[in-house]
Parts: structure tokens; C-alpha cells; sequence
């Protein structure tokens, strides 16, 4: 029997080094392959729920709500980043008056953590990119009278559009009747309220336009 003592304290800690190592690699294949299979894709369950799901779109685990997808329409190669928010209306199973009400292209990129929540109209363009953490909306909170809770009053509701190719920073907020150009630069933590023209840099709270850019001739 081999007597513990006698082995090397350099042997032992060798063994476990290699022990942790393995785990660790056990670990991330594991968590690789739940990622894998739990991403939301065009053919999965889950995907065919939407009102359309293009070729090519995915939307990464884990997603963190995902609610009345029937009035959400999803172009095609389309990356939704993990911890997403993608919902219609403020609770599942609600009748929503317009169909669709959010919209997002093709070959769009929404980052880590964003949440995109519509009740009327939100048309996101082709070619739209965005940070981590951005949220999209086209309905806020009334506070007029101040006898009611601010829960309990009117919710207004505008449609928000953002345009091709544009580009919206980290911690970009986008609020209703946000109306958003073609080729569009928002930058980082702004906070959009009304219209931004083509082919402009904008930033700040409200986000204002401090550069435009030369449009194409062509």
C-alpha cells in the first residue's frame, strides 16, 4: 500500500492541477454545447412561434424574456446577443392592435443584454448594430396627475423607427417617437427622443446632433 507521506508534495500538487484542468475544460465544453442547443433559430420550437424568423437569424442563449413572438418579425442573418429582451406588449398572451409591432432586418447585430419592448410599431432597418445593453421602446410611463400612481396612468404610445446601417452605442436608450436615419451614429449612454436625420453623428441626453456626414452622391 503506497504510504501518502512518501509521496512528493510536488507529485500531488501536479495531480491536481491536471484535475482542475480537466474539470475546467469539462465545464466549458458543457456550458458550449448548452449554448449551442439552447439558441433560438428559424427551425427550433421556440423560433416558429414568431410572425417571421428569417434564414440565417439566431438569437443566443440564454434570452431573458420572450413574449407574444407571434407579433414579432425577424429578417435574415440577424444576431441576437445573450440576456435579450424581445417582447410585444407587458404580458404574455395580450391581443396586440397592430401586427406586426416590432420589426427588425437583415444582417443586424443587437448586443448583450438589450431589450427591445414594442406595443405599437417598431420598424428597425437593415444593417442596424448596437452595443451592449440598449433599450428600445415605443411606449413610456404618464405622470400628469399626481393624485394616481404613475403605474395606473395612460401609457403613450409612438412609433419608433431606426434606419439602415445605423449604429447605436452602448447603453443607448431609444424612447417613443424616436425617429432615426440611415447611417446613423448614436453615441454611447445617449438617450434618443426625436428625429436624428440621415447620415449624422448625435450623442447626449437627449441625444443631439454634434456632426453630419457627407452623403453618398450616388
Amino acid at each position: 500500500m503506497l504510504d501518502r507521506d512518501a509521496v512528493p508534495d510536488t507529485f500531488r500538487q501536479r495531480v491536481l492541477t491536471a484535475g482542475k484542468r480537466a474539470s475546467t475544460e469539462l465545464v466549458h465544453a458543457g456550458w458550449d454545447l448548452i449554448t449551442e442547443l439552447g439558441a433560438i433559430g428559424p427551425h427550433s420550437r421556440r423560433g416558429r412561434r414568431f410572425g417571421a424568423f428569417g434564414p440565417d437569424s439566431v438569437i443566443c442563449f440564454p434570452a431573458n424574456a420572450l413574449f407574444n413572438e407571434q407579433y414579432v418579425h425577424i429578417g435574415s442573418g440577424t444576431l441576437f446577443g445573450p440576456q435579450l429582451t424581445l417582447s410585444a406588449g407587458m404580458v404574455p398572451g395580450q391581443e396586440m392592435v397592430s401586427d406586426p409591432v416590432i420589426t427588425v432586418g437583415d444582417r443586424c447585430l443587437i448586443g448583450k443584454g438589450s431589450g427591445i419592448v414594442g406595443h405599437l410599431q417598431i420598424t428597425i432597418g437593415n444593417d442596424v448594430w448596437t452595443g451592449h445593453h440598449v433599450y428600445i421602446t415605443d411606449q413610456n410611463h404618464g405622470y400628469a396627475d399626481v393624485e394616481l400612481p404613475i403605474s395606473q396612468q395612460v401609457m403613450p404610445e409612438r412609433p419608433v423607427t431606426i434606419g439602415d446601417g445605423s449604429w447605436l452605442g452602448h447603453g443607448t436608450v431609444v424612447l417613443p417617437g424616436a425617429d432615426i436615419g440611415r447611417h446613423v451614429v448614436i453615441g454611447a449612454n445617449s438617450v434618443v427622443t426625436g428625429v436624428i436625420p440621415d447620415y449624422s453623428i448625435a450623442a447626449g441626453v437627449p441625444a443631439r446632433v454634434i456632426k453630419s456626414l457627407e452623403a453618398p452622391t450616388r
